[in-house]
C-alpha cells in the first residue's frame, strides 16, 4: 500500500508537538510493516528537502507560515497523477481543504479544534484567521472520513454537526520500552514538574501562582520546567516577581533519555492548558510512574483517570490547583496510590496497538471508496 501524507511539519520542526508524534509514531509502525509512506509538510532551515526518517520519506515545500496556500498547487502538480492508495490529511491547526481538489480516497486526522482559545495565543488578527478557518472546515468536511485522538474530540465534531458514524479513535500512546514503567527513587525535595510547550494558551503562568502558594508551607519544593517556546521569556521574568526563582528550574529542550529522568525523580507533574487534543505527556509521566495534576478541560481530561493515574481541577481555579498539590504533598498514602494507579494507566497504551487501529481505518477508507 501507498500512503501519503500532508501535514504542516514532521517530526524534527522544532515547532512540533503533540500532532507530529502521534503521526510519526503510529505512521513509522505501518511502514515496518512493508507500507510505502511519504509525508509532504513545510522546510526547515538546514534541512534537506528530501530525506528518510524511521521509514517516512518526507518532502519538505514551501515556507511554515504560508505552507497551506501552496499544498493544492503542489499536490496537484507532484502527486494528483501519482498511484497513491489513499491520502491522510492530518489537520493541524489551518486546514488544507482537501476534500475539494483530492478524488482519491481521503482520510483526515484531527486533534482538537482551538475555536475560541487560539485568541490565548495569538493576536486578533491570527486569532481570527484561525477561528474562520475552522468554520469553514465544518462545511468542507461535512462528509469525511476522520480518526481523532479521543472522545473530547469526537465530542467537538458532534457539537458542530458531524455524523459520529464518520469517525473512529486512535489514541495517543508510548513505546514501553522508553520509560521505566515502574516507580523510581524521587527527589529529595518535593518535585512539581511542567512538561511541554512553553505557549501563552498552555497556561504555565497558572502553576507559578500556585506554587508560590504552595512554597508558604513548603519551603523545600522545588519547580521543573521542560520544554522551550516564545512564553519562556515571560514566566522567568513571572518567576521573579513572584520570588520562586531560587526553587525554579528550567531545562528546555531534553533528550529522550533526559526527560525520562526527570520525570521519573519528579513526585508529581502538572498539565495546565486550556485544552488539548489529548495529552500524551501525561501517559509519557505516569510510565516513570508519576502522576498528573491537570485542568479538567477537553482532551486533558480524557488522558488523566481522575483519582487513579492524577487528579482533575477546574480550569484556571488556582486556589484548587494549589490545594491538590498540597493535597499531594501531605498524604502519602494517596501519593502512592496515584503512583501506582499512573503505571496501570499508561500500561494501557501503546504505540503498537495505535498502529493497528490505523491502519485498519486506512483499509476501510479504501475499501469502501472502491465500492462506490
Amino acid at each position: 500500500m501507498k500512503i501519503l501524507i500532508i501535514n504542516w511539519q514532521d517530526i524534527k520542526n522544532p515547532f512540533g508537538g503533540g500532532a507530529e508524534v502521534h503521526l510519526h509514531e503510529i505512521f513509522k509502525r505501518i511502514a515496518s510493516m512493508g507500507h510505502y509512506v511519504e509525508l509532504f509538510c513545510c522546510e526547515i532551515d538546514g534541512e534537506p528537502n528530501e530525506e528518510i526518517i524511521d521509514g517516512i520519506n518526507i518532502f519538505r515545500k514551501g515556507k511554515r507560515n504560508t505552507f497551506n496556500f501552496g499544498v493544492k498547487k503542489i499536490y496537484k502538480e507532484k502527486y494528483s497523477n501519482s498511484d497513491f492508495d489513499i491520502v491522510i490529511d492530518d489537520i493541524n491547526k489551518i486546514p488544507f481543504y482537501t476534500p475539494l481538489y483530492i478524488k482519491k480516497p481521503l482520510l483526515a486526522i484531527s486533534h482538537h479544534f482551538f475555536g475560541t482559545s487560539i485568541f490565548k495565543e495569538a493576536n486578533l488578527i491570527a486569532g481570527t484567521y484561525v477561528y474562520l478557518s475552522e468554520k469553514i472546515l465544518d462545511f468542507v468536511y461535512k462528509k469525511t472520513t476522520f480518526v481523532v485522538v479521543s472522545e473530547s474530540t469526537l465530542g467537538e465534531f458532534s457539537n458542530r454537526g458531524f455524523d459520529k458514524k464518520n469517525f473512529s479513535i486512535v489514541f495517543n500512546a508510548i513505546e514501553p520500552t522508553e520509560y521505566p514503567m515502574t516507580i523510581c527513587q524521587k527527589n529529595q525535595d518535593f518535585t512539581i514538574t511542567y512538561f511541554g510547550r512553553l505557549k501563552k494558551y498552555k497556561s504555565v503562568d497558572h502553576l507559578f501562582y500556585a506554587f508560590a502558594k504552595v512554597k508558604i508551607n513548603n519551603s523545600s519544593a522545588k519547580l521543573v520546567i521542560i520544554g522551550r517556546g516564545d512564553f519562556k521569556e515571560y514566566l522567568e521574568e513571572l518567576g521573579k516577581q513572584l520570588g520562586i526563582s531560587d526553587s525554579l528550574t528550567f531545562y528546555g529542550f531534553v533528550s529522550k533519555d533526559e526527560k525520562s529522568k526527570l520525570l521519573s525523580q519528579s513526585h508529581i507533574v502538572v498539565n495546565t492548558s486550556v485544552k488539548e487534543g489529548w495529552g500524551i505527556t501525561n501517559i509519557e509521566a505516569n510510565a516513570c510512574g508519576t502522576p498528573v495534576i491537570s485542568a479538567n478541560v477537553p482532551g486533558l481530561r480524557d488522558s488523566v483517570k481522575n483519582g487513579v493515574s492524577g487528579l482533575l481541577y477546574e480550569y484556571g481555579n488556582i486556589e484548587e490547583l494549589s490545594n491538590s498539590i498540597e493535597k499531594v504533598i501531605n498524604d502519602k498514602a494517596l501519593l502512592n496510590t496515584l503512583e501506582n494507579g499512573a503505571l496501570e494507566w499508561a500500561k494501557s497504551f501503546s504505540w503498537d496497538k495505535s498502529a493497528k487501529v490505523m491502519l485498519a481505518r486506512i483499509e476501510e477508507v479504501i475499501d469502501n471508496f472502491n465500492k462506490k
